[in-house]
């Protein structure tokens, strides 16, 4: 049986009584696979990342580590957030790491969004082994991979063109001696929330927006600028804002703001001004294969587009994206 493929028989988890026993079975595997040994787990602070760590934690405890990179495309306060949940709140072996200028150099003047991914996880990766040769007893490698990354990435395997490659499914080097840990792999994404809440996290940690590995680096489209970064980090924080005193933010799926590497004229204070788009994108969907477009009250529009427009440095146009998937995938990169 190829354990990358979900079985048949394998319950939908709907609710805390499956979702306790699916946690019991993961806490044994993981024990019985694990043993002694320390287990070093990439927290980017996710939905998926956080659930496996409370997972592991339940499991190993203290023979968890997690390692926190911050790339330099984390959303607004995102690493500062993470640190103190995880480390306070969990009191979970937590190690920052800070990689900015590493990763920012690296992605410069990369504008495939193929590269730029492949790039991002590798980089991961090293990163992961440096850390590790600083500790004694790492055998193995958590990830945060749930089903839809196998299904999109599985495709290259089989001569088929896979919509995007993810940088925690595959890929790893082989001069790297780490045994994968991937306890929710063959879980939708509402799947893990519910295990999350089993778990006891709390119910905003759980249902935070879904964040790809990337980061930013993937809605930044084209060549990774710090400037065109940095006006992406500041709207779309604003959208969250706005998003979360609407009432929004846990009835859309996922929201976020793109930022393209084109400008166009605009007029401020009575003077030409060039600037980049912010594009809105909010879709809604159950297990991220397909998506729905959320119907955004256009006096919500306005509000984010007057904040925007009035208080990021940069841009000069808002945009929404109307494309459900298919056609488009859910991020434009």
């Amino acid at each position: 049986m190829n354990p990358n493929v979900r079985p048949e028989s394998m319950a939908r988890i709907t609710n805390f009584e499956l979702a306790n026993a699916f946690i019991d079975e993961q806490v044994k595997a993981v024990r019985e696979q694990v043993g002694d040994k320390k287990v070093l787990l990439a927290l980017s602070g996710g939905v998926d990342s956080s659930v496996v760590a409370a997972l592991l934690i339940k499991a190993i405890g203290k023979q968890l580590v997690c390692v926190h990179v911050n790339h330099g495309l984390m959303r607004k306060n995102e690493s500062e957030g993470v640190i103190t949940m995880f480390k306070d709140g969990l009191d979970a072996n937590l190690i920052y790491v800070d990689a900015t200028d590493h990763f920012l150099g690296l992605l410069a003047g990369v504008s495939d969004p193929e590269r730029k991914r492949k790039i991002i996880g590798k980089e991961f990766i090293t990163v992961f082994a440096e850390e590790a040769r600083k500790l004694e007893g790492i055998s193995f490698l958590a990830q945060g991979t749930i089903y839809p990354d196998i299904l999109e990435s599985i495709k290259a395997a089989e001569g088929k063109k896979a919509v995007k490659s993810h940088h925690n499914v595959g890929g790893l080097p082989e001069d790297l001696q780490f045994e994968l840990v991937e306890p929710i792999k063959l879980l939708f994404k509402d799947k893990v929330r519910v295990v999350g809440e089993a778990l006891g996290l709390p119910h905003g940690m759980v249902y935070r927006q879904p964040f790809p590995g990337p980061g930013l680096g993937v809605r930044c489209l084209g060549a990774i600028t710090r400037d065109r970064l940095h006006a992406l980090r500041e709207a779309d924080a604003i959208l969250r804002e706005e998003f979360a005193n609407a009432g929004l933010a846990e009835t859309v799926w996922q929201y976020f703001i793109a930022v393209p590497d084109v400008k166009s004229v605009g007029v401020k204070d009575g003077k030409r001004y060039e600037g980049w788009p912010a594009i809105i994108r909010a879709v809604n969907t159950t297990d991220a294969m397909s998506a729905t477009i959320e119907e955004i009250p256009y006096a919500l529009l306005h509000k984010i587009t007057d904040r925007i427009t009035g208080e990021v440095e940069g841009i000069n146009r808002v945009l929404y994206d109307l494309t459900p998937k298919p056609i488009g995938t859910i991020e434009w990169e």
